[in-house]
């Protein structure tokens, strides 16, 4: 795992430093008591390659068997929230749609995920996510009719709810 450099702010962008934020979670000196909580922790152990919290904070149902930095050639570097449904501390599923900024051979990119969270044994795990663009940053992602759907449908906006 890379350790965050000294830097004020935690890499999730809540503002708090690394060791008041994420790295709590890390350790497993306090959980996550939200989905969107649990979706800034995970953020940042991709950016530190944290594979052991990454594959125990994702649904046992849909968790890969192992999880691969060896050949990775990004470094994540801002999250950015959209919008949340549900995944307050009292849900039970929860959906956070985020921007996840990143670099790689030079140039920025951004990709944009809705990410799907539930409960399991009274803690937020990760079930799975859909991603909706990835662009380099400045450029035009694809935003008409083609686009998909911003409902979560999977289907293209114009065989949706653009349809009628």
């Amino acid at each position: 795992m890379n350790i965050p450099p000294q830097n004020p702010n935690c890499l999730c962008g809540s503002e708090l430093s690394y060791t008041e934020c994420c790295e709590l979670l890390h350790t497993g000196h306090s959980q996550a008591l939200t989905a969107e909580q649990l979706m800034r922790s995970r953020f940042t152990a991709y950016a530190l390659r944290n594979v052991d919290y990454l594959l125990d904070t994702w649904d046992k149902t849909t968790r890969p068997a192992k999880i691969d930095f060896s050949k990775e050639t990004v470094d994540w570097t801002q999250l950015e929230i959209i919008s949340r449904k549900k995944g307050e501390a009292s849900d039970k599923k929860g959906i956070v749609e985020f921007k996840a900024y990143y670099d790689s051979d030079g140039k920025q990119h951004v990709m944009r995920e809705i990410s799907r969270f539930r409960k399991s044994d009274k803690l937020w795990v990760y079930l799975d996510g859909k991603v909706r663009s990835i662009a380099k940053v400045g450029e035009k992602t694809n935003q008409g009719r083609n686009a998909p759907c911003p409902c979560g449908s999977g289907k293209k906006a114009k065989r949706c709810c653009e349809k009628n």
